[in-house]
């Protein structure tokens, strides 16, 4: 009998046939983009009425919540399907070990959560949140056009992934577009919120890499659901303090932002975001991210009457036209 066991080695109810679906993982990773081109513009939103410690510990415990319950709902089906192939009650004592009914990660998978909690449900919202108190959120979006190359550079170091030079220069192309328009904007030097942009990079790209890896050998959801499930312990205590010390001024906007970044762009844009990346391959479905500064520029104008620079949507455009070329050089 085996001590433990991943969520894929012996359930085949938690993982799906592999099948060749480039285009459906496309797809998802494209959806995960938008969701995430609305995360900027529903924390400015959120920030109206929360500060940013409590901002991000609340959008943590929601995530969380909804994480929890999603595992908990998977793992009772799971039960009920099993149940009903056997004709008997199950009550799973062998295999994998579970928490109700949902199969645990292997101890080998647990590091890599790790990661995943520590870059993209903790690091990423909290730099950027911070980030945008000084920062608009059209600065803020061209700045993390940068995060499909730095997430390609944690892949090919983590991973082994050998991309083509047509790929690689595409994509330096867009990091070189976005640099300059950084340094173009900030006055020749960088700001305060920059630099917290730029971390917020390259932990988010080392969440990506570590996320996009374990969703070839577990489901996607459950990747992100246990990261986020993983925070609680962390993110319940910060909350309650942030809020005691923090003023909170509920209004519709910071209402929708906090509910968007928790529901929308922490979980399900993730769920999604995960499984194209396995589908398709970390680098090119970060390459699509390459739209995701535009978008957020639309989103910028539409929803918070924002005037971008000149220069803010034409660097945008030049990083969008690297995804055709990104996503035609084969990697």
């Amino acid at each position: 009998m085996r001590a433990e066991s991943s969520a894929t080695d012996a359930d085949p109810i938690a993982v799906p046939a592999r099948r060749d679906r480039t285009g459906l993982g496309t797809l998802q990773a494209a959806l995960g983009v938008i969701a995430f081109s609305l995360t900027f513009p529903a924390t400015a939103w959120g920030l109206e009425g929360f500060g940013p410690w409590s901002l991000v510990a609340v959008r943590c415990v929601l995530a969380g919540l909804i994480a929890g319950g999603c595992l908990l709902a998977v793992g009772t089906r799971a039960g009920a399907l099993e149940a009903e192939a056997a004709g008997v009650p199950v009550r799973p004592r062998k295999g994998p070990a579970r928490w109700r009914g949902v199969p645990l990660p292997a101890r080998r998978h647990w590091p890599g959560l790790a990661v995943v909690a520590a870059g993209v449900v903790l690091g990423f919202p909290l730099l950027t949140t911070l980030a945008l108190q000084t920062s608009t959120t059209a600065h803020a979006a061209v700045v993390v056009g940068l995060l499909p190359l730095t997430t390609a550079l944690f892949s090919a170091l983590r991973v082994g992934s050998r991309p083509s030079r047509t790929f690689w220069a595409a994509a330096l192309a867009g990091a070189v577009a976005v640099a300059v328009f950084t340094v173009g904007q900030s006055g020749g030097a960088l700001t305060t919120a920059d630099l917290y942009l730029f971390a917020a990079l390259v932990v988010c790209a080392a969440g990506y890499t570590e996320g996009g890896r374990l969703a070839r050998v577990m489901p996607g959801r459950q990747v992100i659901s246990w990261a986020l499930v993983l925070c609680l312990p962390l993110a319940v205590p910060a909350a309650a303090l942030a809020l005691a010390v923090e003023p909170v001024r509920l209004t519709a906007h910071s209402v929708a932002g906090v509910l968007w970044v928790a529901a929308g762009s922490q979980f399900l844009g993730l769920v999604v975001w995960y499984r194209g990346m396995a589908a398709i391959g970390i680098p090119r479905a970060s390459q699509l991210q390459l739209a995701q500064p535009l978008l957020t520029l639309v989103w910028s104008v539409l929803l918070l009457s924002e005037h971008p620079t000149a220069a803010a949507p034409l660097t945008a455009v030049a990083v969008l036209v690297c995804i055709a070329v990104t996503q035609r050089a084969r990697g």
